[in-house]
């Protein structure tokens, strides 16, 4: 599409151009958010419908749960329906709709891991206040801040990235993700991306120095336990959550500060895949398994 300034729809990266491994393509990605929509529904219903998970921790896990199935639900349907109707197409409004939400959820995942890090630093280190600090009014509110700066993120990331005309259609992802959007611009980034990407860059690293002060004070609690069994059903608490955050954000990091390629490749589906579709599936999982109180209510609901 040379010397063109506008576009009326995209295309979608091609995994193959043989039937075969098109539809071998959707139904692993099928598998895939089948698995992931399952997983996070049940701590969704789990959260939601038993009254002895009605605590801040669980109730971030619920929004958590939320938030990872809207991710997969944006992103995969599309790719998997480009597959099976052998097409590569995305309209312009489409595109936009998928930056607008899946980086509002994007974002708001990193803003709750953020605030689970801080739940789990005041039930260690301060759990005679923790009924003070985090009461279910306090919660409420956090959880708002939470999806209302997503919110005004996902419009000013979506603004941004859309500001400036594209000199080509061709997305090298299987979705309209922002660092291939913006090696299609024409007249590079746009002033109001480079401030968003900056304010991104900024908010990340305030996320993870305060994520890892937060489990330096609760090693450092931790480690004053005189009982061993005590010490482990702490650090088998907290584990989950290093887990999540590293996956999330290592891969996330990686794939949006990596130059993009003019060419797709492994690496670059990789990188997104990592921090796209595999938290939103073992964040559950990770948390269920490691949780009794989760296991317990989900081995009631099995047995029903």
């Amino acid at each position: 599409m040379d010397n063109e300034t506008t576009v009326p729809y995209f295309l979608l990266l091609e995994f193959s151009k043989d039937r075969h491994l098109q539809l071998l393509h959707f139904y692993l990605f099928f598998i895939l958010y089948l698995a992931t929509a399952t997983a996070n529904l049940l701590i969704i219903s789990v959260v939601a419908f038993d009254h002895r998970l009605r605590r801040p921790m669980y109730f971030f896990l619920m929004n958590l749960a939320v938030q990872d199935l809207g991710i997969v639900s944006v992103i995969v349907p599309k790719s998997m329906i480009n597959s099976l109707m052998d097409t590569r197409r995305i309209s312009y409004f489409g595109c936009i709709a998928q930056v607008f939400i899946f980086v509002c959820f994007e974002a708001s995942d990193l803003s709750l891991l953020t605030v689970m890090a801080y739940d789990r630093y005041v039930a260690i280190c301060n759990p005679l206040h923790y009924e003070m600090v985090m009461n279910w009014k306090a919660c409420n509110k956090i959880v708002i801040l939470v999806w209302v700066t997503s919110l005004i993120y996902g419009m000013l990331h979506t603004t941004g990235s859309f500001s400036t005309p594209f000199c080509s259609n061709a997305i090298n992802q299987f979705f309209c993700e922002i660092p291939q959007l913006l090696k299609l611009s024409c007249s590079g980034v746009s002033l109001t991306e480079l401030v968003v990407i900056l304010a991104s860059v900024t908010a990340t690293l305030g996320c993870f120095i305060f994520i890892t002060a937060s489990y330096i004070m609760i090693c450092k609690a931790v480690l004053r336990i005189p009982s061993v069994k005590g010490r482990q059903k702490t650090f088998s608490t907290c584990l989950p959550h290093l887990i999540v955050f590293s996956m999330f954000l290592v891969p996330a990091c990686l794939a949006y500060l990596r130059p993009p390629s003019n060419t797709p490749t492994y690496l670059d589906f990789a990188l997104t895949a990592l921090y796209s579709l595999l938290p939103p599936l073992f964040n559950p999982i990770i948390y269920s398994i490691r949780n009794k109180n989760i296991k317990f209510v989900l081995s009631k609901l099995w047995r029903f």
